[in-house]
């Protein structure tokens, strides 16, 4: 057996090889407007349509999610990877900054969707736990907005990677 710390660092591993959606997850409102990169993201279930979303409990960008109790989910296709490196912290840009970037506009529900996202899921947070390390968002879906073309972006062995598969809009 090995200790409880090497038992985390192989999970972290096992989680790298873990390939995941790459989203911006945004909220704006009262309690201001923020957005971060996440891949911690899934669906719970389609009656109601409702996502879990995962945020570190350390994250600065808690208390804005709980205080405006809405956000929106960003699933980014494979042309935006310099805008999830944005939201991830991995450039110097302030958060103002990052919302002044080309491409945001407001949603059904008034918060932040980025353009040309393969999906934008706007919605009302429904429950929060705290988990660990981590705070579980459970948001009910109320808008969606979906592309008709474009590629997913994923994040596989703590890169950024362009998924093969390419959505056409086909007509009949």
């Amino acid at each position: 057996m090995y200790s409880e710390e090497q038992h985390r660092l192989n999970f972290r591993e096992a989680m790298a090889s873990l390939p995941a959606a790459v989203n911006i997850v945004t909220t704006q409102g009262s309690a201001g407007r923020c957005g971060i990169t996440a891949t911690a993201v899934c669906s719970v279930t389609d009656t109601p349509p409702t996502l879990l979303v995962c945020i570190n409990s350390r994250s600065a960008m808690n208390p804005v999610f709980t205080g405006n109790g809405r956000m929106c989910v960003n699933v980014l296709n494979h042309q935006q990877e310099e805008m999830a490196r944005h939201f991830a912290g991995m450039t110097e840009l302030s958060m103002e900054q990052r919302f002044g970037l080309e491409g945001w506009r407001e949603g059904e529900l008034q918060q932040p969707v980025l353009q040309r996202a393969l999906a934008s899921l706007e919605g009302e947070i429904q429950q929060i736990n705290t988990i660990g390390t981590h705070r579980v968002y459970l948001l009910e879906v109320r808008h969606i907005a979906l592309a008709t073309q474009g590629s997913g972006l994923i994040y596989f062995k703590r890169q950024f990677h362009a998924t093969p598969y390419q959505q056409k809009l086909v007509t009949v």
